[in-house]
């Protein structure tokens, strides 16, 4: 099969940080090569893949100082796309809703995975006036805002079996969070619960520019507050392979509607425990009691650690390798892409363009 896969630019494919939505559209890439089909990644120049690569930019955007608007360059990226479109059996789009206009003549052989929040006003219009485009959620709780539009299926995320290896004996005596420093994702319950565990905590974040007052106001402090808080900062893919190996649990204190939560099957497939809280896409991928627990509190959380510390850390590694694989992953978008080819997506009654009186109204 001739496969399109078009990722965002934002960074690189994969991303040589932080960056899941681009280290998803990496393994789908390379497990579909591996698997033996033709694909065409459209990225940024600086991208690695085994694929054949369409170098949009030089460089990921986040990391060239020279650009202040994002919008310009993905224009360009779609006007390739759109010259190239007949060579592929199927488009594989990753960035959100910027193409749907321009494929509504190419539905037969157009895939879009959703890889973030949903739960935003402004776009129950928007997926109203475009109801027929084949979508992907990567969980079901992600779709719970969305009207009535054509769900091609929930395809979790995976990853390379090899990526992360299960380190199944002793930890380290730390607690880890890893993420991005922002309010939703609550650092500072992080810190608050490990506190009272009585146990270090290891945070690896990135700091955005729109969290900087976060972090100055309310992060750091507490840092400075708790000696047995390490800020680390951004860390790689064989940095997170050790920081996750060796922590006794993964803290996931979240507060918002995650839509997946990488970290979460990345420290699974450490054979690090999860501790998280019930928001988003958790329950959908937490295995209570086997690959970690799910908590409604930081009180429940305290008393979690000592659970998750005595987990059978094989049985955390077995939990990943029977769900979240990039070969299941792969193999899934396989499948839904031979359902799109054949016609067999085609949108439920109801969800029709121009049905129902409030069609563009939020």
């Amino acid at each position: 099969m001739k496969i399109a896969q078009i990722a965002p630019l934002a960074e690189s494919v994969p991303p040589k940080l932080y960056g899941g939505t681009e280290r998803i559209v990496s393994y789908i890439t390379e497990e579909l090569v591996h698997q033996g089909h033709d694909v065409t990644l459209f990225a940024s120049g600086d991208s690695v893949t085994s694929a054949k690569l369409v170098p949009v930019t030089k460089m990921a955007l986040r990391l060239n100082p020279h650009v202040k608007d994002p919008i310009p360059h993905h224009m360009i990226l779609l006007d390739e796309v759109r010259r190239r479109a007949d060579e592929f059996d199927i488009l594989h789009f990753h960035i959100d809703l910027l193409h749907m206009p321009m494929v509504q003549d190419m539905l037969d052989r157009t895939v879009t995975t959703l890889h973030g929040r949903l739960d935003l006003p402004d776009l129950v219009p928007f997926y109203r006036a475009f109801p027929n485009s084949c979508l992907v959620s990567i969980s079901d709780h992600q779709r719970l805002p969305m009207p009535p539009v054509n769900w091609g299926g929930t395809i979790y995320h995976g990853l390379p079996t090899e990526l992360l290896p299960p380190r199944t004996g002793t930890k380290d005596g730390y607690l880890a969070f890893i993420g991005r420093i922002s309010p939703e994702k609550r650092p500072d319950r992080a810190i608050r619960i490990a506190a009272e565990a009585g146990m270090p905590l290891k945070i690896a974040a990135k700091i955005d520019a729109v969290d900087r007052a976060y972090w100055d106001r309310e992060i750091e402090p507490l840092v400075r507050a708790h000696p047995d808080v390490e800020y680390i900062g951004e860390i790689n893919e064989q940095q997170k392979a050790e920081f996750l190996g060796n922590a006794g649990a993964l803290l996931f204190p979240i507060d918002w509607p995650e839509p997946f939560g990488l970290v979460m099957i990345e420290a699974m497939a450490c054979a690090t425990p999860v501790i998280a809280f019930r928001c988003g896409s958790v329950p959908e991928i937490i295995d209570h009691g086997v690959s970690g627990f799910i908590v409604d509190n930081e009180a429940e959380a305290v008393a979690a650690v000592g659970k998750a510390l005595a987990l059978d850390r094989t049985g955390v590694r077995a939990a990943f390798d029977a769900r979240f694989t990039a070969t299941r992953m792969a193999r899934d978008y396989v499948s839904l892409y031979e359902d799109v080819i054949a016609g067999r997506t085609a949108p439920r009654l109801g969800t029709m363009l121009g049905e129902g009186p409030d069609l563009l109204v939020a």
